[in-house]
């Protein structure tokens, strides 16, 4: 894959941002429209009142459009504070390792960017991950491990990866689709655990039936949502490759350090499936190729490619 540079990319990321704004709630519009359509359905007349789906369509559109809201402003402002806190990190100074600070600081001259914050991960695990939504909340995280196991120009590479998914505004488009799906996940469960004691109480069979409905649609649009989850999750991570070797003029190093991490990126005191789509590697363990859901199937569905292929990518420079 051929790096677009930069500026292409963040105008083409500032895109997708305003499109995921746009499909998301178009989506759980659909939502609406469709549960709204089922409950009015009268299987003995076997005709559907569409007035009266429009009408309640149009009451209960704007609520369910100002709850997203709010819930995405609440997700989006808290994030960060969300992530240190599942992560367990603390922040890094110079004073605390003059070499990672002075490498950063070195990059985003070189990027024209301002320096992000240094937090560290105490565990042995080799990952690495940038977070935030602006100047004032960018941030590089890195582990115990992949300071301590990879040399300085590995390193270099690592943290110029990281803040090439700050400079494309990576970032705060995965974020953005984090929140979202996170709102389809949510429904989901709810639909789940309606149908579920809803036929544990006796509820009627139409009710019973209707609900079921839902809950087919809900994990539907949840589907959906996470297509466009994974259809930007894979090509960022070839692009801040890229990127990173072309700022480093040594994609060696980068190659380099990802066959470290490779395997050993596991961290071990974090379950947040969301927040480990954000780490430099977070592709199911090849160690273990062919096991697992569906003997591997799993794979199809990663939210990175696989680091065999990125490495084949950056020997390409």
């Amino acid at each position: 894959m051929t790096y677009t540079g930069i500026y292409t990319q963040i105008k083409r990321n500032n895109r997708k941002s305003i499109l995921l704004i746009i499909a998301f709630p178009a989506l759980i519009l659909a939502l609406l429209f469709a549960i709204i359509l089922v409950f009015n359905y009268n299987p003995e007349q076997e005709n559907i009142n569409w007035a009266q789906v429009e009408q309640y369509f149009y009451q209960s559109a704007p609520i369910a459009i100002t709850i997203t809201a709010i819930w995405f402003l609440i997700a989006y402002t808290t994030h960060s504070s969300i992530i240190n806190s599942a992560t367990h990190s603390k922040s890094l100074s110079r004073k605390d390792n003059k070499m990672v600070y002075n490498l950063t600081e070195n990059l985003c001259m070189q990027m024209g960017m301002q320096m992000p914050k240094l937090r560290i991960i105490e565990d042995e695990a080799l990952n690495a991950f940038a977070s935030g939504l602006n100047e004032k909340t960018f941030t590089v995280t890195l582990t115990r491990g992949i300071i301590n196991k990879l040399d300085r120009d590995e390193l270099e590479g690592v943290i110029a990866h990281e803040l090439m998914h700050i400079k494309n505004r990576d970032v705060r488009l995965l974020i953005i689709s984090i929140v979202f799906v996170g709102i389809f996940s949510l429904l989901a469960q709810i639909a789940f655990r309606s149908v579920l004691y809803g036929g544990l109480r006796g509820g009627g069979r139409k009710n019973n039936g209707g609900m079921v409905i839902v809950m087919i649609l809900v994990l539907v649009a949840y589907f959906i949502s996470q297509l466009f989850r994974f259809a930007l999750s894979r090509k960022r991570e070839y692009m801040a490759d890229a990127g990173a070797a072309e700022l480093t003029k040594n994609p060696r190093a980068l190659a380099s350090a990802l066959r470290k991490i490779s395997g050993n990126s596991h961290l071990s005191k974090l379950d947040s499936e969301d927040v480990k789509e954000m780490f430099i590697d977070n592709y199911p363990d090849e160690k273990n190729e062919g096991l697992g859901f569906l003997g591997g199937m799993d794979r199809w569905f990663a939210t990175h490619p696989p680091i065999k292929k990125r490495i084949e990518v950056l020997d390409q420079f």
